[in-house]
């Protein structure tokens, strides 16, 4: 029998806000609890949220599932020795964001039939902050708080793109290559929420300056492309080839028409 995804999302989804919101200095949320399975340092919010969303699969797995999960911070975790299902999981997407309380972060869930980002199944995404919830199925097209997307207008001229940059060399490098195809650049802090924003067509295109993990994106690629835009790798590989790992690292980008990838493209591979 398949889970409920959708309502596996969402009552993760209770207990992660519940979780936050008992952090409520910045001391606290950034407290260190060492180095993750991704090789970044896990701070409070980060293990608060992990917590929660491991003892929901847990529960999960005792009524009867098997499946490999996928988390920025656990690493790889088999629940069980026959997967029927490959989860990727970041519970704090924008943790930097979050521990400075800066609204502008969120849960991603991915569960796939296979173990490449191309066998997303569903999507899920949502804002810690606004509390947007953002969905997709394969196939079955993408949704913002129950409201189908994608019958926005789009347009292939990048008017505003966002970035996800964590270092300042990387926009510098950048920036004279965008002067002549973009308007207006944001540089957000949560690749998952950014993907969302590119489905709502509240933006034009999305760049990641360095290479990213498939927990990154796996959620929001789905969203996006069910939306109607384009995600693609800048560097090399096929998107829908990547495999659902901490290991490979690519850089991703995704725009509403295929000019507007073009663009960014070229202008990340110099």
């Amino acid at each position: 029998m398949t889970p409920d995804w959708e309502a596996f999302c969402r009552e993760t989804r209770v207990g992660v806000q519940a979780a936050l919101a008992s952090l409520t200095t910045r001391t606290e949320r950034e407290r260190s609890h060492g180095v993750g399975e991704g090789g970044d340092e896990t701070i409070a919010v980060d293990a608060v949220a992990e917590t929660v969303v491991f003892n929901r699969l847990e529960e999960l797995h005792e009524a009867g599932h098997d499946f490999v999960v996928v988390s920025e911070e656990a690493g790889r975790m088999p629940f069980g020795d026959s997967a029927s299902w490959w989860l990727a999981v970041d519970p704090v997407d924008g943790s930097k964001n979050a521990k400075r309380q800066l609204p502008y972060y969120s849960l991603s869930i991915a569960i796939g039939d296979g173990p490449t980002i191309g066998d997303v199944a569903y999507g899920y995404v949502f804002d810690l902050a606004s509390e947007e919830e953002w969905t997709a199925t394969r196939g079955g097209g993408a949704q913002l708080d129950g409201e189908p997307l994608g019958r926005e207008t789009r347009h292939d001229r990048l008017e505003s793109v966002a970035l996800e940059a964590t270092r300042p060399g990387l926009l510098a490098q950048l920036m004279p290559r965008l002067v002549d195809e973009c308007d207006v650049v944001r540089v957000l802090g949560s690749l998952a929420l950014s993907l969302c924003q590119l489905a709502a067509v509240r933006i034009d295109g999305v760049a990641a300056l360095r290479p990213v993990r498939s927990v990154d994106i796996a959620a929001g690629q789905l969203i996006a492309r069910e939306s109607g835009a384009r995600v693609a790798l800048a560097n090399s590989g096929i998107l829908a080839e990547s495999p659902i790992d901490l290991e490979r690292r690519s850089l991703v980008i995704a725009a509403n028409g295929e000019d507007g990838l073009r663009a960014l493209s070229e202008a990340l591979n110099g």
